[in-house]
């Protein structure tokens, strides 16, 4: 079949020739028509000709394209032709060859047939049980998707119920996490309506269910730490006072060190104490459920919103803990309520640095500061209220301690000590009037009595103590001091008074003190100390042994205030040494020395007054006696008597000056008294034997006089020239000058500049008037008409006359 088929048949070889002969004939024919190339060309390409054609149509030429395309067809049929003509015979075999196939292909078409029969027959069977499969597979995909969906919402039921477990067990934060979980891994799964319904209904129910409870184990929280804030600041306040009596004691011991000249080690002056923290101590505070809360809020994308409440309710907190209560009084509430604000923000100081951004440090500061304006506003006034220094101390010093615990947390302190200093002056009014009342009931229970130490170490507490100690050699005992028993109580009273200013200045605003505390020391001592002394001087109650006494007790607190001076440097920290360099001193010693003097002025007016009970002459001399006396008369007994008994106790208590001004004061004063006693409008005459009885009055007194101020115990002739029978000129001058034979010359310059410079001519005049020698009346004249007028009565009538013409 191959080779028929490639051979040519007759038919197509004539075909073909034909073909051969025409297309020449064409060729010459389009040869003659070479307008007509390019259609031809157009087609033997392919080409649209729907352009040529509308070209055609549009000029108006459609037959010339007409005839083209009659003459491309006849052209297209001469190559067919020609081309059946040269394969004739091949054609001719493919026809015998499609005749043999077709009769191939009618018995495949039988075998077919039957074979699709056969087919049919088995493939119905086959296509019943592929109904069945498909069917079997869409059952089984519908179950293997009802199991998935079975199995995801058994997992989300199952997180449902964990979920509900962790809120019934308060564990939110898994809880919540379990929420995110169904949101954001199961919801798109559930393909049950209802339940995918039911759980976003209760997702936003659950979360605001857990930001309640958390909201509500914080609130819960801030009740219990308000409720703790109280025993946390009285611990933290206990621990800075405890550490404050460590540097008290250790300075205790430097100063009695430094008085006592005893080096002391670098080691031990300055030791770091460890102190041991009691772990379950009330400073060990709970902030669990603010990191749970911040944590939890944080997840829920709402932490911002937690921040505000907490710094909200704790300013509310806050401000509740500032209202002072009026049913309880300031001095029994103070502690609690300063120990309360100090427990506050030790417990926000602590959020603030652990809570992670819970507290802003700006929001810390502005609840300071509004607790800082609110505390000087209670101060303020509760220290105008208060009349107790002892009180307003107690109220400063915790309010320092306050400060002392709150400045370790980085608080600023500075205002709550500008009010301290701001009441200073109030406390140390008040720290007056206490010392006045302790000060007027030491001096109007004293004794006046000079104290008796019997041992050492009473003689160390009381005379040592306050170097009220004349010498430094230890005295025999049992010791007398000088002063009584109000002495030490006074410098007992002083020095707690130094005490307690120095209590009120330390710790406080200011550094280096000691100028303040000095200032409010010699207040105390001038308005409180001295102005008591001299209302006692000045009372009418005071007796001469009480005005000796309280003169002496005033020496013994002149030389104290040294004491009172160098003590309140030690207790202010500042070296003696340099407080002796520049002769800081104190103004009350001057007002006190000068007070003295007021007391030295009542002792004498009171001696004096007491000699004039012993001194009433125009009562007790007989000034025209017929004798004399020779013994004197009884008064000067009793006045040297008592003159002895008050030199001696002068002696004893007062300082040499002071002895010797109460000497010669009273000798002054008798000599007066004597020379007052003549010029008395009580004594209208006198004679010689009156004279002569005074003299010898004056003659025991000035042996007296001598005795007293050339004893060897007193010393006073080594320091004064004139002694005390020079207080008694006058007297003595007067009684010389009438007892002298030629009173006369009292009128000559000379003698009266030598032996009468103490007398005065009126004074002279008025007594010489009344000295009459001879006795008068009837008896008297009688006795005497025959006696010649003696020279001594002639020189006195010629010094009356003198000193008559003289006047």
């Amino acid at each position: 079949m191959v080779a028929s088929s490639t051979l040519p048949s007759p038919d197509r070889i004539h075909v073909t020739m034909d073909t051969k002969t025409r297309r020449r004939n064409d060729v010459e024919v389009v040869g003659d028509e070479g307008e007509d190339l390019v259609l031809a060309t157009l087609i033997a390409n392919g080409d649209d000709l729907s352009p040529l054609v509308r070209h055609a149509f549009e000029m108006g030429r459609p037959e010339g394209l007409l005839r083209q395309l009659h003459y491309v067809v006849k052209k297209k049929e001469a190559e067919i032709e020609e081309m059946c003509k040269m394969h004739y015979e091949e054609f001719i075999l493919a026809v015998d060859e499609l005749r043999g196939v077709l009769v191939d292909a009618e018995e495949l078409k039988s075998e077919l047939q039957s074979d699709n029969f056969k087919l049919q027959q088995v493939g119905t069977t086959l296509i019943v049980k592929l109904d069945e499969l498909l069917e079997s597979y869409s059952v089984k995909k519908n179950v293997t998707e009802a199991i998935k969906m079975s199995k995801n919402s058994i997992q989300v039921l199952e997180l449902c119920v964990k979920c509900n477990n962790h809120i019934s067990e308060g564990q939110f934060y898994p809880a919540l996490k379990t929420v995110d979980l169904l949101e954001n891994n199961y919801m798109e799964n559930i393909h049950a309506k209802a339940l995918k319904k039911v759980i976003e209904k209760r997702i936003p129910a659950i979360k605001l269910h857990i930001e309640k409870k958390v909201c509500s184990q914080v609130n819960e929280w801030m009740v219990h730490i308000r409720s703790s804030c109280k025993f946390i600041g009285q611990t933290a306040i206990g621990y800075a006072a405890s550490v404050r009596q460590r540097d008290e004691e250790m300075l205790e011991k430097k100063r009695k060190a430094n008085e006592q000249n005893i080096p002391v080690a670098e080691d031990q002056a300055y030791t770091l104490d460890v102190v041991e923290v009691d772990e379950d101590s009330a400073m060990k505070f709970d902030l669990t459920p603010l990191y749970r809360a911040c944590h939890i809020y944080s997840c829920m994308g709402i932490l911002e919103q937690f921040h505000q409440y907490y710094y909200k309710n704790r300013l509310l907190q806050l401000n509740s803990d500032l209202e002072v209560s009026s049913a309880q009084p300031f001095v029994e509430s103070y502690q609690t309520f300063l120990a309360q604000i100090a427990g506050y923000f030790i417990v926000e100081d602590r959020v603030l640095r652990t809570a992670g951004g819970l507290l802003l440090p700006d929001q810390v500061e502005t609840m300071w500061e509004t607790a800082v304006a609110k505390m000087t506003s209670v101060l303020d006034v509760q220290f105008s209220h208060m009349n107790s220094a002892t009180h307003l101390l107690l109220v400063k010093d915790y309010v320092t301690l306050l400060g002392s615990t709150l400045r370790q947390y980085g608080y600023e302190i500075g205002p709550l000590l500008d009010v301290l200093d701001n009441s200073r002056d109030k406390y140390h009014l008040l720290l007056l009037d206490e010392c006045r009342k302790q000060t007027v009931e030491v001096l109007g229970s004293d004794s006046y009595e000079q104290m008796v130490t019997k041992k050492d170490t009473d003689y160390e507490n009381i005379v040592q103590a306050f170097s009220l100690q004349i010498s430094d050699i230890m005295p025999a005992f049992p010791y007398v001091a000088p002063f009584s028993s109000m002495v030490p109580d006074v410098c007992h009273i002083v020095r707690s008074f130094i005490k307690g200013s120095v209590d009120y200045m330390s710790y406080g605003v200011r550094t280096g003190y000691f100028d303040v505390v000095r200032k409010y020391l010699d207040k105390f001592l001038i308005e409180v100390v001295n102005d008591t002394l001299l209302d006692t001087i000045n009372s009418g109650s005071v007796t001469v042994s009480q005005a000796m006494q309280i003169a002496a007790n005033i020496t013994a607190l002149e030389r104290a205030c040294d004491f009172f001076i160098r003590h309140a440097a030690q207790q202010c920290d500042v070296p003696v040494r340099s407080v002796e360099k520049n002769q800081a001193s104190l103004t009350a010693k001057v007002l006190l020395n000068n007070t003295r003097g007021s007391a030295y002025i009542k002792l004498l007016r009171l001696v004096n007054t007491k000699i004039d009970e012993y001194m009433t002459l125009t009562e007790s001399v007989n000034w025209t006696s017929e004798e004399t006396k020779p013994n004197g008369n009884d008064y000067m007994n009793e006045v040297i008597f008592y003159l002895d008994s008050l030199m001696s106790t002068a002696q004893q208590i007062l300082p040499l000056d002071a002895m010797y001004k109460v000497g010669t004061g009273a000798l002054e004063h008798i000599s007066n008294t004597i020379v007052a006693a003549f010029l008395s409008d009580s004594v209208k005459r006198f004679n010689a034997n009156a004279v002569l009885s005074i003299n010898n009055d004056l003659k025991m007194l000035e042996n007296f006089a001598d005795d007293r101020f050339y004893s060897a115990t007193a010393g006073l002739d080594e320091i004064y020239k004139e002694s005390f029978k020079s207080c008694l000129k006058e007297a003595r001058q007067l009684i010389n000058l009438l007892s002298s034979s030629q009173p006369e010359n009292f009128m000559n310059p000379v003698i009266r500049e030598k032996n009468y410079y103490a007398l005065d001519y009126k004074k002279v005049a008025t007594i010489c008037d009344k000295f009459k020698d001879s006795p008068d009346g009837i008896f008297g004249s009688l006795s005497n008409k025959s006696t010649k007028q003696s020279a001594k009565k002639k020189s006195m009538d010629v010094l009356k006359k003198r000193l008559k013409d003289f006047n």
